[in-house]
């Protein structure tokens, strides 16, 4: 007779797990909370406490942590063995399904203490999965998983050397998993680290030579985590596209963030990236104007980029997308974001060799101040890797610290807001200008200010834009004014900087004289390098 060892702490589905078993030939053991609710059940169980001599001791801190236990996990299919165990009065145990106290929950809390995370801390658990991974079991550490073994012993009798293997390999994820979050808190983060499941396995990396690349998603409940995005149409995401892909969430938050912490709610929004750079953002209440505002930000760059909206595309908008400024023929895109998409928009924007790939997100759709990625930032270095806060900070236009010389009109403020959330979401140096609700020039990855300066207004003007009346929003501070010299000269009206320069005063008696509204923040607090 097979016999299985099931201990859980979630009990929701165990009984119907466990009288599959039975039906199938399986004798139970189970112990504590696990074998009261089988029993009560009316499920024929064998108490652990049977198996190795006594019930659970030092406050239910030692219950299967026993030698019985673990050798009928160990113990090799040998003769050697299988007669050791006999002559021990052990059973062969063939099954083991346990799933562990839920410790990253307890960490979570904002009242968690040392005392309540080392009561949460299973220890039998991840040592019975490990056990019956080594020993070569059927061992089940996921609820998800019961229903494929029971299908399994159904239709075959067992599972396959791979399938038991695969299942193992979870078991020992998981039981990893566990520990490095023990580790994190035990040590208030001196030790960190990380460890996903693959999501994807992309065709390859940056460059087709770097083979193979995948993208491995964390223990997270976000709902805009990336492996949240469902693929509807076109092909897989490259590791670029998911690049992008996390590039454009961070400015869209931002964006989110900016308006519903200074105007209470989130418009719609839409942006355009490449090479994770915004080339085309736009906000309104109008879902066709904003796609008109966006693909028209950068009509050159945002060619072969990607789109992400937090409004569903129907047939106007795709036409939009699709034609929308295009002289002749359709605008091409790698791909599309959005919470939804209708059929007729999909078919319209389809490309060759289903180039255009078309994903959703119904979180895109509610996005607010609470959308931001609060998670610790992680870069691989040679030898170890970086880490780091997110980022976080939002322009707050009543920020006590927020100096403001010269008048704004709301028009201009909110454009401020987007230029902020582009600017801080762009890689380092930038210099972005926002006009009339739409992103018209993006000077990013400049090694100088000056250069951003001078490469933003020309961004502007050769995507057909007048830079004259723009909103200027500079990540940090102009260590001299020849950078706003050049926006003075191109018309700019307002500018955004931090404050940090030694020569912060002779900026602002540039700027002031020209007859600009400045803005400043120090640059401690709101400086927006990103992506360094």
């Amino acid at each position: 007779m097979p016999k299985a060892l099931v201990s859980v702490f979630n009990k929701e589905g165990i009984v119907e797990f466990a009288e599959g078993l039975v039906k199938l030939g399986y004798k139970i053991y189970a112990s504590g909370g696990t074998a009261r609710k089988l029993k009560e059940a009316g499920i024929e169980v064998t108490d652990v406490a049977d198996l190795v001599g006594g019930g659970a001791i030092l406050g239910h801190r030692v219950v299967t942590l026993s030698r019985e236990i673990h050798a009928s996990l160990l113990a090799r299919d040998t003769a050697e063995d299988r007669a050791e165990l006999d002559k021990l009065g052990i059973p062969w145990i063939d099954l083991v399904c346990v799933d562990l106290y839920p410790l990253s929950d307890e960490i979570a809390k904002p009242e968690a203490t040392l005392e309540s995370v080392i009561e949460m801390t299973d220890i039998g658990g991840p040592t019975m999965l490990r056990s019956a991974a080594k020993g070569g079991r059927i061992v089940i550490a996921q609820p998800p998983d019961r229903d494929f073994v029971l299908k399994q012993l159904k239709e075959k009798g067992d599972l396959s050397k791979e399938e038991r293997q695969k299942l193992a390999a979870k078991a020992e994820f998981i039981a990893a998993q566990y520990c490095l979050s023990s580790a994190c808190f035990l040590s208030s983060g001196y030790y960190d680290g990380l460890i996903g499941e693959e999501i994807k396995r992309c065709k390859y990396g940056e460059n087709a030579w770097q083979i193979p690349a995948t993208l491995l998603g964390l223990k997270s409940t976000d709902p805009l985590s990336l492996k949240n995005f469902q693929l509807i149409a076109g092909s897989e995401p490259s590791y670029n596209n998911f690049c992008d892909l996390d590039r454009m969430l961070q400015t869209i938050t931002h964006l989110a963030a900016a308006f519903g912490l200074n105007r209470n709610k989130a418009p719609k929004l839409a942006i355009a990236v490449k090479h994770g750079n915004a080339c085309g953002a736009a906000f309104g209440d109008q879902p066709a104007e904003v796609l008109q505002k966006m693909v028209m930000g950068d009509p050159r760059a945002i060619f072969g980029g990607l789109v992400m909206a937090n409004f569903p595309i129907g047939a106007k908008e795709a036409d939009i997308l699709l034609t929308y400024g295009v002289a002749e023929g359709r605008r091409l895109l790698d791909g599309i974001v959005a919470p939804d998409f209708k059929t007729e928009a999909v078919d319209m924007l389809k490309r060759t060799k289903d180039k255009c790939r078309f994903l959703i997100n119904p979180a895109l759709g509610s996005l607010s101040i609470n959308s931001l990625d609060a998670a610790n930032r992680f870069r691989y270095v040679r030898g170890g890797f970086l880490k780091q806060l997110n980022y976080t900070f939002i322009l707050d236009l009543h920020h006590p610290q927020l100096e403001q010389f010269g008048q704004l009109t709301a028009e201009q403020e909110d454009d401020l807001l987007l230029g902020w959330a582009i600017n801080a979401t762009s890689n380092s140096n930038t210099i972005t200008l926002v006009k009339n609700g739409q992103l018209i020039g993006n000077g990013v990855g400049q090694q100088d200010r000056v250069g951003a300066a001078e490469l933003v207004v020309k961004k502007a003007i050769d995507g057909g834009h007048n830079p004259r009346g723009a909103v200027a929003v500079s990540d940090s501070f102009f260590p001299f004014p020849d950078g706003p010299k050049k926006l003075i000269d191109a018309g700019i009206k307002v500018i955004f900087a931090t404050t940090g320069s030694v020569k912060d005063e002779e900026v602002k008696k540039v700027i002031m004289e020209a007859g600009l509204t400045l803005l400043r923040l120090p640059d401690a607090v709101a400086r927006g390098f990103f992506g360094h």
